[in-house]
């Protein structure tokens, strides 16, 4: 497993890092020809560009984040399962569909900007630019900033506030004396996620972006459009830097002393306040609304002939038989990658935490380990894509005269590649939860069973994973949705026998497909909500078993 690591992770991202040093005809240069890239002034524009979008939508997705999550984990509003639900419909959504949606809303024909086909005076937003992509950077980030913060809002103790209550601190002074300080921590790591997303991310400034340039962009037409390789790799560490940044702050603040909940700690009581309920009753289904005509506006989208000349009700847009579609194959391709990377990530990272947790390994070892499942997190997909690129694409190598075989080549092109680097994309969280669900489990039960005399194996196959069967299921499913929905990574290591049906949406838009596009997303959106229901009733399932088996006992 280290050795995978280090061939799927480090030695990549070491060729991206060697490629800064050399010149346009892949010459060694030395470092001076990556100073004079830096010194570009578009890629210094694009790398501005980049980090006014990542700090706008990271405090507009904090903001409207935390409000929401506190509307749906401490008032007495109704519907709060919808209301989650809701939340989370961006999740199954490639952001090149949110870039759609605002396209067909606020767009030059879109229905706000010509007020309903002149029925009512219009509004123009001036999308395409700054302003369209922080909006759909919003709504990308808003579901993990909402389920970070309802995660942790939910994790409280009444006794702090009756305490306070007696000791006659105000409301205001509950608030930021208990509740601010109990989710520190969830802030903080919401924030990194909000700005690290927004910064990487490629489908919403490509579809909303215009003329207005951010890096993620500028890496993909560097590398793919103009073949410039070190001036791709350059861009790419710009990339990667606020991704590290973020991950290092987050990582300090999570080893600081934060609120935890202890045995003694009373389930959090909800009091009557019609003012608040209504306030963030209000708020709650507004976005919640919001986001509906998001989606209907997809659906919209996908089932128009010609928009905005030819109205009507076709599902001409779903057969792709144009010169620019690809057919049923790419959404085939992407059902066979997201199955793919769902069964071998859900494998490996559920056998690396265990093994980290439980093998016979030195403390520094195991250390190294815990680190290197971490640190994916801090590598955008953008550059994992250009690092393999770099990497798996060439036979062979040579060092200082030394001709070395790459024997990781014939991967470069294969469907294989694809589902790697997707599972190393999204490793670090499936890492986080297996180990999580592995420290909830009680010690003293493989004690017992080494004492009757069960092998480790035994006591792997009819104990842990039964035990940790939620968790396993929640990794599988993580994986499934976000490689359905991603293209950061896949954009550079496709072919035509691996295209998926995300990056498929990319080629349609830039033909001018947009409903063909919209179709083909509207098909990811209703896989990854079938496989979500799917995966609430086998844990219903596995919930009655359980029950059903603790009344017998």
């Amino acid at each position: 497993m280290f050795l995978s690591f280090g061939c799927l992770l480090f030695m990549p991202i070491s060729t991206l890092f060697l490629e800064v040093a050399k010149d346009e005809e892949g010459r060694w240069s030395g470092f001076g020809q990556a100073i004079s890239y830096l010194s570009n002034p578009t890629l210094l524009t694009s790398f501005q560009h980049s980090l006014n979008i990542a700090l706008w939508t990271t405090v507009f997705a904090l903001s409207l984040g935390f409000m929401y999550a506190f509307a749906i984990s401490r008032t007495n509003v109704k519907g709060k399962r919808i209301l989650l639900g809701f939340a989370m419909l961006p999740l199954f959504a490639p952001t090149m569909m949110h870039g759609i949606a605002l396209i067909y809303l606020f767009g030059r024909q879109g229905i706000v900007t010509t007020g309903l086909f002149g029925l009512f005076p219009g509004v123009d937003i001036d999308l395409y630019g700054p302003v369209g992509i922080v909006m759909a950077e919003i709504i990308y980030t808003f579901p993990q900033v909402v389920l970070l913060m309802y995660v942790a809002l939910r994790q409280s103790d009444q006794g702090l506030y009756d305490a306070a209550k007696t000791m006659g601190i105000s409301s205001a002074g509950r608030l930021f004396g208990i509740t601010v300080p109990s989710i520190r921590l969830a802030f903080v790591s919401a924030g990194m996620v909000a700005f690290t997303l927004s910064f990487t991310d490629y489908g919403a400034p490509k579809l909303v972006g215009g003329q207005y340039n951010v890096l993620a962009t500028d890496v993909y037409k560097q590398v793919v459009g103009q073949q410039n390789f070190a001036l791709g790799a350059v861009a790419g560490i710009l990339l990667m830097t606020p991704a590290l940044i973020a991950f290092v702050v987050d990582q300090a603040a999570s080893r600081k002393p934060s609120f935890s909940l202890n045995a003694k700690a009373k389930a959090l009581e909800i009091g009557v306040h019609r003012g608040r309920d209504l306030l963030f009753g209000s708020f709650a289904y507004g976005v919640a609304l919001v986001v509906a005509v998001l989606f209907l506006m997809m659906i919209v989208a996908s089932v128009t002939p010609v928009w905005p000349y030819t109205f009507g009700f076709s599902l001409e847009n779903f057969t792709f038989n144009s010169y620019t579609g690809d057919g049923f194959t790419v959404f085939l391709n992407s059902l066979i990658a997201a199955t793919g990377t769902a069964v071998f990530g859900t494998l490996f990272a559920f056998l690396f935490a265990y093994w980290l947790q439980n093998g016979a390994l030195p403390a520094a070892l195991a250390k190294i380990g815990h680190f290197m499942s971490l640190l994916p997190m801090a590598v955008p997909g953008l550059v994992i894509g250009i690092s393999y690129v770099l990497f798996f694409s060439r036979p062979e190598w040579s060092f200082f005269g030394l001709v070395v075989p790459n024997m990781l080549h014939g991967l470069y092109g294969t469907m294989v590649i694809v589902i790697v680097s997707t599972v190393l994309h999204f490793f670090s969280v499936t890492y986080m939860t297996a180990r999580t669900a592995l420290k909830k489990l009680d010690a003293e039960c493989e004690q017992v069973a080494k004492t009757l005399g069960l092998t480790r194996i035994d006591t792997f196959f009819h104990y842990i994973l039964p035990s940790c069967a939620p968790a396993l299921l929640e990794m599988a499913m993580y994986f499934f949705v976000n490689s359905m929905v991603t293209i950061s990574a896949v954009i550079f290591l496709y072919t035509p026998d691996t295209k998926t049906a995300a990056v498929s949406i990319v080629s349609l838009d830039d033909a001018g497909n947009i409903e063909a596009a919209a179709a083909m997303g509207l098909l990811i959106v209703l896989v990854n909500v079938v496989v979500r229901f799917l995966y609430e009733q086998l844990l219903r399932i596995a919930a009655k078993r359980t029950k059903r088996k603790g009344e017998i006992a």
